[in-house]
């Protein structure tokens, strides 16, 4: 089977998660899609870790409002010791269900840093990653920048864009705004 695994914070999931998980699903190139909530970001403040398990069963009551999706919410991070490397949760995927082909997916926005990833070498010689578009980021020039990277260190680099849409939507916006007393609800997934 192949499965796309969407990892990230979703604090919380919004109208642009769900544009991402509709896209995924709706063209048949997964079989799956697995949307890990991550406890912590390695590069984000760690006190993200303290609402795992209530973002976690959030993602569950969200994807459980959308059956036409074929998405798992999975909480394989949440029983890892910390930190939560990407490249540990896609080797435990794999250790878990060894015929199955994983795919991670991300933003262009996290396409420059890709390279200071723990393992990243591995991450991009071991497994597919495709590639959503970000406001703001160049996702072309950034995928020629990560290919000439791969080129220069003679890693196998299995990379792609995909013609997701552009979503102007983010989780730090909305908790902005409902901090600053607006209504959110209608952004929500």
């Amino acid at each position: 089977m192949r499965v796309a695994v969407y990892p990230g914070s979703f604090d919380p999931l919004h109208i642009g998660h769900k544009a991402i998980l509709e896209y995924l699903t709706g063209d048949g190139s997964f079989d799956a899609v697995y949307l890990v909530v991550s406890p912590q970001n390695p590069f984000k403040d760690p006190s993200k870790a303290l609402n795992a398990r209530k973002r976690y069963e959030a993602a569950v009551a969200a994807v459980a409002r959308h059956p036409e999706l074929r998405v798992k919410v999975d909480d394989i991070e949440l029983g890892m010791d910390p930190p939560n490397y990407t490249i540990r949760t896609l080797d435990a995927l794999k250790a878990r269900e060894p015929d199955n082909s994983f795919t991670l997916v991300m933003g262009a926005d996290n396409l420059e840093g890709l390279p200071r990833w723990r393992c990243s070498r591995r991450i991009l010689s071991d497994y597919e990653i495709v590639v959503y578009p970000r406001p703001g980021y160049d996702s072309e020039m950034l995928l020629d920048k990560l290919h000439e990277h791969c080129r220069q260190r003679h890693v196998r680099c299995s990379v792609t864009l995909i013609d997701a849409p552009l979503v102007d939507i983010s989780s730090t916006g909305i908790r902005k705004a409902v901090a600053k007393g607006r209504d959110m609800s209608g952004y929500l997934m």
